[in-house]
C-alpha cells in the first residue's frame, strides 16, 4: 500500500522538528550562515543520487544526518537496481516556500503546526517518476519500516509524484551495507526486504538514542 500522508504525519514532523530544537530558515543569508556553520551540509550526490538540475545550488543542502541517509539509501538502491535515485527537493527557506504558495495551492505554510518540514533542512523529496512498480515497492518497505522504526516519517505525493520523508536525529547508519537488497515483484510495503539474513532498514539504518515525544497514534487515511 502507498505511504500516504496526512494532517497529523505533517503535525508530527513539525513537532519533531520543535523537539529537536531546528529553527526554521527565514531567508538565503540565515541558510549561508547555517552552511559555513556546518549545521547543513551539501548532498551527497553520486552515481546513486542524481540531483534535479533545476534545483538551485544554494538550496542542495540538508542536515547532515540527512546526508548520512541519503548517501546509504541511494547505494543500496542503486545496488538492488543499478539506478539512481532522483532528488527533487531539499532546504527550503521561508522567502521561497510563500513564493511556492503563490502557484501551488498545495504548499504548505511557513510557520504554525502544519510548517513544511523543508524549512528546517531535515525533508527531502525523492522523485518517483520512471520508478518500475518493484523500485516503487522496494522504497515503500524500506521507507516503511524506518519510520515504524521511528527515525523518519514518510508521505508519498502522488500530484508531484514523489516520496516526501523527513529524517530524524534517531537515524544512525550502520557502518557496513550488504552486497545487495534485493526486492520481489511481490514485494509489499510490509514485507522484510532481506539480503543474507539483513533487513534494508538494519542495513540503512540503527536507532540511537530516541527523541522524547508525545505518543503517535496510528491514523487510517
Amino acid at each position: 500500500a502507498a505511504l500516504r500522508g496526512s494532517h497529523e504525519v505533517l503535525v508530527h514532523q513539525n513537532i519533531i522538528a520543535d523537539v529537536e530544537g531546528l529553527s526554521r530558515i527565514q531567508n538565503d543569508a540565515q541558510l549561508s550562515t547555517m552552511v559555513h556553520s556546518g549545521e547543513l551540509v551539501a548532498l551527497p550526490a553520486s552515481s546513486g543520487l542524481a540531483i534535479d538540475p533545476r534545483l538551485p545550488f544554494n538550496r542542495r543542502y540538508c542536515r547532515p544526518w540527512v546526508a548520512k541517509f541519503l548517501s546509504y539509501l541511494s547505494r543500496a538502491h542503486e545496488r538492488a537496481f543499478g539506478e539512481p535515485l532522483q532528488l527533487a527537493a531539499a532546504v527550503r527557506t521561508a522567502n521561497f516556500q510563500r513564493h511556492l504558495a503563490r502557484y501551488n495551492g498545495n504548499a504548505a505554510p511557513t510557520s504554525g503546526d502544519t510548517a513544511s518540514p523543508h524549512l528546517t533542512g531535515e525533508a527531502v523529496d525523492l522523485g518517483k517518476k520512471g520508478m518500475s512498480r518493484r523500485e516503487i515497492a522496494w522504497m515503500r518497505a524500506v521507507l516503511g519500516q524506518l519510520q515504524e522504526s521511528g527515525k523518519l516519517d514518510v508521505e508519498e505525493e502522488f500530484e508531484q509524484a514523489c516520496f516526501h520523508i523527513s529524517v530524524y536525529k534517531t537515524y544512525f547508519p550502520h557502518n557496513t551495507l550488504p552486497a545487495s537488497l534485493i526486492a520481489s515483484d511481490g514485494a509489499s510495503p510490509t514485507d522484510e526486504v532481506q539480503t543474507q539474513g539483513v533487513t534494508a532498514t538494519e542495513a540503512i539504518g540503527g536507532l540511537v538514542q530516541p527523541v522524547n515525544e508525545p505518543i503517535r497514534r496510528r491514523v487510517e487515511v
